[in-house]
């Protein structure tokens, strides 16, 4: 049974010198332990801190803890972005859907887990709440499991539930959860989400990240009927299409009737309503992404994002050249499930500019040192403000004519001199 601590420092003091930590991750980053692991850690040695993507995390990101405390990040966040770069920290690059392999394979070490739940209810099972991916496989396997007991966690059903016997030391506060709300959407977010919303059928199942263009996407949506949820994360975009009826999970063969999802991050409505939502389930990303999985529903529909698209149709989307900014996160692991899936298909949606307009995202060739995260091979559909080109059994020469027809105008007499020059393209 958990040994309850007066201050968030005492629940942590048993971690030593040499362990491998993993932390709770995205709108369930349990700052209140990490804080205090950061004065905790001053006095250790050869601590790993392993995670996803971080929120609100800059006191384990201090130069004070070089030494004391390395990060090993399966994706980058703005914490850990800076340190990687500069070598301070380790970035691996792995497919979501793998994560929880290594853990319960014993490939990868956890010594202690870091976890944010729910309130115990009365027979003492506490809720991961917003976010299982990964983080319960970790504590599966985890030498000790360190709980922020917080009120505020929403009590989600799935695979999110944790006994109080099973967790070792834990300190409850009430702590306000971290709100992601919905940005107004730009024109170019606009125009992208039309054209996304161009190739959706009524039926399809969707899947879907954070952000504006995923959310001018849905919004896109409320004249479609039948879609469905199977995805790694959603956010508030979803809600409105759930409350007119165009998302009702009917047709899926996975979790019939219910939204199927690893995490989620978004404003307080929307954990709300996912609270005590059986219509939601929360379950082990291992799952979740496995594209063998996904492939069973039909007509799914995966939407994901891009840094850098060559003219080949190679995509980057975990770094900026050499530089590490996220992760290879569940991106491969949708389009491959989309492209098994009867009547799928897998949309990569990006703006075609960056920087003000300075730099064209659909470039001949990649920049040196970037990562390809999903190949050409796998690409089907690419999407910008200007357009849709489908890849999906182009030959090369055709992929150049119609990424460039997408591209901003500005660049396409450029593109299409160096494609020429350098690709040999005519």
């Amino acid at each position: 049974m958990a040994k309850f601590s007066e201050t968030a420092a005492d629940a942590i003091a048993a971690i030593e010198s040499g362990e491998h930590i993993w932390s709770h991750s995205m709108a369930a980053t349990p700052t209140v332990l990490l804080d205090a692991l950061a004065d905790h850690a001053l006095g250790l040695t050869d601590v790993t801190l392993m995670q996803l993507h971080l929120e609100h995390a800059d006191a384990v990101a201090v130069p004070a803890l070089d030494g004391h405390l390395r990060h090993r990040c399966f994706f980058a966040g703005k914490a850990t972005r800076e340190l990687i770069n500069q070598g301070r920290a380790d970035y691996v690059p792995m497919f979501l859907s793998e994560i929880p392999k290594l853990f319960r394979r014993a490939e990868q070490r956890v010594d202690t887990a870091l976890i944010q739940v729910s309130s115990p209810d009365q027979h003492g099972n506490c809720s991961l709440g917003i976010s299982v991916e990964a983080t319960a496989a970790a504590c599966e396997v985890a030498g000790k499991i360190i709980a922020h007991v917080n009120p505020n966690m929403p009590r989600t059903h799935g695979d999110s539930f944790i006994n109080l016997k099973d967790i070792d030391h834990a300190f409850m506060d009430d702590t306000p959860l971290i709100l992601h709300e919905p940005r107004e959407i730009s024109v170019t977010e606009r125009r992208i989400g039309e054209n996304i919303a161009s190739l959706i059928d009524d039926g399809d199942c969707l899947q879907m990240g954070i952000g504006a263009i995923p959310d001018a996407a849905l919004a896109c949506l409320e004249e479609r009927r039948d879609l469905g949820v199977h995805t790694k994360m959603f956010s508030d975009g979803v809600l409105k299409l759930i409350d007119c009826g165009a998302i009702n999970n009917s047709r899926k063969k996975i979790g019939r009737g219910k939204v199927v999802t690893g995490f989620t991050m978004g404003s307080q409505k929307l954990y709300d309503f996912v609270n005590d939502n059986p219509e939601v389930v929360f379950l082990d990303i291992e799952f979740v992404n496995n594209p063998v999985v996904i492939a069973k529903n039909r007509q799914v529909t995966s939407i994901n994002s891009a840094i850098q698209i060559d003219l080949s149709g190679q995509v980057c989307a975990d770094s900026m050249g050499a530089k590490i900014y996220s992760g290879v996160g569940g991106q491969v692991d949708f389009v491959l499930g989309a492209t098994f899936s009867e009547g799928g298909k897998s949309i990569i949606a990006l703006p075609s500019t960056a920087r003000n307009g300075s730099l064209s995202r659909l470039v001949p060739t990649l920049e040196r040192g970037a990562g390809v995260v999903t190949t050409r091979a796998h690409v089907d559909y690419v999407v910008t403000e200007f357009g849709i080109a489908e890849l999906r059994g182009r030959s090369i020469s055709e992929r150049v004519r119609d990424l460039i027809a997408i591209a901003h105008p500005d660049f396409q007499e450029s593109m299409a001199r160096e494609a020429r020059d350098l690709l040999g393209v005519r």
